[in-house]
């Protein structure tokens, strides 16, 4: 698909939504995971990676270049998203490469730690975690925010990447990498997303912070920060109205395909960022952040 498909498709967005969790394959136009004109260069070269939301999405779109760039791959997901997981599955083997497939729940402490320890047995290393899957739910109020859905948001978006990291940092390699998913609204706020906006902020500081206590073990700690991107998280959390808008207040007037983001993931986890710890790159169509 060319550059110029890819942006006449992103500024005519169908009107859609569904149910949780967005399934990748009944999206229209299905997001775009694996771009045809990326050129891999090997710089992940036998390197083994854990990636949460591995199923879809931006997600989906870093395990793809991953093994392209020469990794195996494991990936966390939820059992209603086994579909989009085989698939991911299937393109990640057609590059020669090894995928994991693991159904449950990050919220869970002792699921994370066994996940690792699984990971680490059957590939016998562990180089890469992609801190990367997340929910949202609108509300218009703070008077009145679901408290459930507050406390999921937190479990999942944040609380989880303290589990992973937990049981992934003995395991980690040296030179080894961590890349957790952001957000530009961690940066410029949204007024019906406060609760993952919150949790997006304090993975800036999470970032940040790992960063400074894992620099002497040599483990990098980075960030990606993306705009709006077409992921299966959008219609599943905003009606039809907002879907067909999506993207359109950026700079370049339209949202971004995950397989537009997954790059950054890649320069992060190789050694083209070996002086890079501590750091938030921001795939986000031109919104400005300080």
């Amino acid at each position: 698909m060319s550059q110029a498909t890819v942006e006449e498709q992103m500024q005519n967005m169908p009107p859609q939504e569904q149910l949780k969790p967005g399934i990748q394959q009944q999206m229209t136009p299905k997001p775009l995971i694996d771009d045809p004109n990326y050129c891999a260069a090997g710089k992940l070269k036998n390197k083994v990676a854990l990636i949460t939301g591995g199923d879809s999405g931006i997600g989906a779109s870093v395990a793809v270049l991953y093994a392209r760039e020469g990794a195996d791959v494991a990936i966390i997901y939820l059992t209603e998203e086994e579909a989009d997981a085989q698939e991911v599955k299937k393109t990640v083997e057609k590059y020669g490469r090894k995928c994991l497939l693991i159904a449950g729940d990050i919220t869970d402490k002792e699921f994370c730690r066994k996940t690792v320890d699984y990971v680490f047995k059957q590939y016998g290393k562990l180089d890469i975690l992609v801190n990367n899957a997340a929910v949202q739910y609108e509300s218009e109020s703070i008077l009145d925010m679901d408290m459930d859905k507050m406390e999921k948001t937190f479990q999942t978006n944040i609380f989880a990447m303290f589990y992973l990291c937990q049981a992934a940092v003995p395991y980690l390699s040296e030179d080894g990498s961590i890349i957790n998913t952001s957000s530009v609204n961690s940066h410029k706020g949204h007024d019906t997303l406060m609760d993952y906006t919150s949790t997006k902020g304090a993975i800036d500081a999470f970032t940040i912070s790992l960063a400074q206590q894992l620099a002497d073990k040599k483990v990098r700690v980075n960030a990606v920060a993306p705009g709006p991107i077409w992921t299966p998280l959008i219609v599943d959390t905003f009606d039809e109205k907002h879907v067909a808008e999506f993207g359109k207040n950026v700079l370049m007037k339209r949202a971004g395909q995950p397989s537009e983001v997954s790059p950054c993931y890649v320069f992060l986890a190789s050694q083209d960022a070996s002086y890079m710890t501590g750091q938030i790159l921001h795939p986000n169509g031109g919104t400005i952040v300080n």
